[in-house]
């Protein structure tokens, strides 16, 4: 008996949605089943009075692939955007990422010899040899000013954790700028898509079959019998009902409000890296458009790490030596899933940027095609 599909692709967000074309536009007969009532997943968007909402927090599409680059274009409109985030430690403002203007606004330094002799004179005034957590990890690349100012309360409000008590491994590098350079990424492209992520999304699953409020794991039997092959991407422990124990993510909590007036912070990201307030970051989304034609609202949303508990959504893996060698197990468990790929953030228990996502979706339709 033939199946009706060749694929059921589990997930509508970027992973699901990306192999979905690739696959359709290889001939292949798909079905994509997606838990949420919308697609998009986390990067999904929404128009609120003309301003194009980041639903799940901010998403900036970054690469210097050429092949993601490609995909992306050929699927949406875009147009460049530079993410140059402001940090306020205690109403006092510092640019992001650590270049020129943030040294100059720390210490009054104008040169980079200057800068660099300030952060020399720091990491080797505290003697770490090899660090043992995050907050040694720091302070030996970056020294303690930084640390204290930019990175201590920040991390430790993401993570609900004190940075003592955090793996050196979450930071494994500090970029350090010595030029006047607020540009925080360093890839050859990047932008916004015109209209949001989630025409993106619609674009790449145009002619295939969506099904959506569908709980993939509560009727995995009969939806796997639709097709010959399944593509998951939905959290790895959970498809094997967390019989090896469960994986550890941190989660987000928005707070989005509607403001009668044309500007509220004059910036699309602004991080709080003090440990009060609560939220980490406050996000203005009309910035990341200049079509935006709403001169009488916009919309600003306060983030919140939150603890992760059964319902939330998972955004963080904490790639401590226990959830990396639970995650190795549940990948040897997943060998024996031969019918069964698994694909993205979720399915992998790692954080991926959006390019990423693409150019794994890439490799993985590359490998089902050969």
């Amino acid at each position: 008996m033939t199946n009706k599909y060749d694929y059921l692709i589990v997930g509508a967000g970027l992973s699901g949605s990306s192999m979905a074309r690739l696959l359709t536009e290889a001939g292949k007969k798909v079905l994509v089943v997606e838990k949420r009532n919308e697609i998009g997943g986390n990067c999904a968007t929404k128009d609120m009075n003309g301003i194009t909402v980041h639903v799940y927090g901010p998403h900036i599409f970054h690469t210097s692939d050429v092949a993601a680059w490609e995909f992306i274009n050929k699927y949406s409109e875009t147009y460049p955007f530079i993410n140059s985030p402001l940090a306020n430690f205690h109403g006092k403002l510092y640019h992001m990422p650590f270049n020129m203007n943030t040294f100059h606004e720390l210490w009054g330094v104008e040169t980079p010899q200057q800068a660099k002799d300030k952060i020399w004179e720091e990491t080797e005034k505290e003697n770490i040899g090899e660090p043992k957590n995050l907050e040694e990890q720091a302070i030996s690349m970056v020294g303690r000013t930084i640390y204290e100012t930019l990175i201590k309360g920040y991390t430790e409000k993401q993570w609900g954790k004190d940075c003592k008590d955090l793996p050196a491994s979450i930071i494994k590098r500090l970029p350090l700028r010595f030029e006047y350079n607020n540009n925080y990424f360093n890839d050859t492209y990047q932008c916004e898509v015109k209209g949001g992520f989630s025409k993106f999304i619609e674009n790449l699953l145009e002619g295939i079959e969506v099904r959506l409020g569908v709980d993939y794991l509560a009727n995995k039997k009969e939806l796997d019998s639709l097709a010959d092959q399944v593509i998951y991407t939905g959290r790895l422990d959970e498809y094997f009902d967390f019989s090896l124990g469960r994986l550890e993510w941190r989660s987000l909590r928005f707070d989005t409000e509607v403001k009668k007036m044309d500007d509220f912070q004059g910036n699309a990201v602004v991080n709080y890296t003090s440990r009060e307030p609560a939220y980490t970051r406050i996000t203005e989304h009309k910035h990341f458009d200049p079509y935006c034609q709403n001169h009488e609202e916009t919309v600003v949303t306060y983030e919140y790490p939150d603890k992760f508990e059964e319902g939330k959504i998972p955004y963080y893996t904490l790639n401590d030596e226990r959830n990396t060698a639970l995650a190795d197990s549940y990948r040897e468990k997943a060998k024996a899933e031969p019918k069964v790929h698994f694909l993205g953030r979720l399915a992998n228990y790692k954080y991926f940027d959006m390019d990423d996502t693409i150019l794994e979706a890439m490799k993985l339709a590359k490998e089902l095609l050969a």
